[in-house]
């Protein structure tokens, strides 16, 4: 990303009331990162991938009541893994946290998940006990990114199956312009190749057996098109997804955060090739958490341009 005097990086640390904690099984290689508001948000959010497994997205309509979210939760485990919100909300009823509705305070919790079940054990997934370990690590807000959270079973370049994939993680990058910050977190775990937009240089995709380099996705996508009798098959049987979320101090609506989900979904398009097909279930949040009077147009532009670099962070943090 071009910085420029008036655009400066910062710690997503600076970001207040936004605590970030992963918990993870590094031999069933999944895992859960959340991301808590500790007065709110609003949200709004953009799906554009054909398989989405998630929780509570009705939440960010702007047709539904305007109650802040307490959490969002990225994780791994397909659908399975959308157990793990069970323990991040008990963990926010311990704490008090939650919409209150006169006999209980009900925790208001998003979720959307990777399809990491071909790594690691397939028959162990996130569940209630790893959200709520994850909650207890931000307690003590440490964010980096890595192999770790929701990204532990990431990877990228899978048209030839896991063995040839990438190894990919979770992501974070975050601005500021003025009093308005910015950031972005992501899960990268893409059917398409990943590239740097600022050189074209592709850093992620299928691995050729003699170290030489990677296939490209998109030419072997048009041969397997040429098969007509498995390309669906084998297509469809490779579960993706990249998920993310954008957190920003601007004070806006739900709808004018769904726009801003919208626009940062550039920042996956110049990154990922091809991207948002029916093998994936590409999904980005948008939250509010501060009060920042920003323009909706400068917001969703540098939203784009954050998720782009924490997509690349996704890569080279993977180690």
């Amino acid at each position: 990303m071009k910085l420029f005097d008036s655009v400066k990086e910062i710690p997503i640390t600076d970001l207040e009331g936004l605590r970030i904690g992963n918990a993870q099984d590094y031999e069933a290689m999944t895992g859960v990162t959340v991301l808590l508001f500790d007065h709110g948000a609003k949200a709004g959010i953009d799906i554009s991938g054909g398989g989405p497994a998630s929780r509570e997205t009705p939440l960010t309509s702007p047709i539904t009541a305007d109650n802040p979210l307490n959490a969002i939760v990225l994780s791994g485990g397909s659908a399975f893994g959308l157990a793990a919100s069970d323990g991040v909300m008990r963990y926010l009823e311990e704490h008090g946290i939650g919409y209150e509705t006169g006999f209980a305070k009900v925790p208001l919790v998003c979720q959307s998940c990777i399809y990491d079940l071909s790594i690691g054990r397939s028959d162990i997934r996130p569940d209630a006990a790893m959200g709520y370990a994850a909650c207890q690590d931000a307690e003590h807000p440490h964010p980096v990114s890595g192999i770790l959270g929701g990204g532990t079973g990431a990877s990228v370049g899978k048209i030839y199956g896991r063995d040839k994939a990438t190894k990919t993680g979770l992501g974070m990058y975050a601005v500021s312009i003025g009093d308005l910050k910015i950031a972005a977190v992501v899960i990268l775990n893409a059917f398409g190749d990943v590239y740097n937009p600022a050189t074209g240089e592709k850093i992620a995709g299928p691995r050729k057996p003699d170290g030489s380099g990677f296939f490209d996705t998109l030419e072997e996508l048009y041969k397997f098109s040429q098969r007509t009798d498995q390309f669906q098959h084998d297509l469809n049987s490779k579960a993706n997804t990249t998920i993310g979320a954008i957190i920003t101090n601007g004070a806006f609506s739900k709808a004018e955060l769904s726009k801003i989900a919208s626009m940062a979904r550039s920042g996956y398009a110049r990154c990922i090739n091809p991207v948002g097909t029916m093998a994936d279930g590409d999904s980005i949040y948008a939250a509010s958490i501060g009060t920042v009077e920003a323009d909706l147009n400068v917001a969703g532009t540098l939203a784009a341009e954050v998720m782009a670099e924490a997509i690349q962070v996704a890569v080279k943090a993977a180690k």
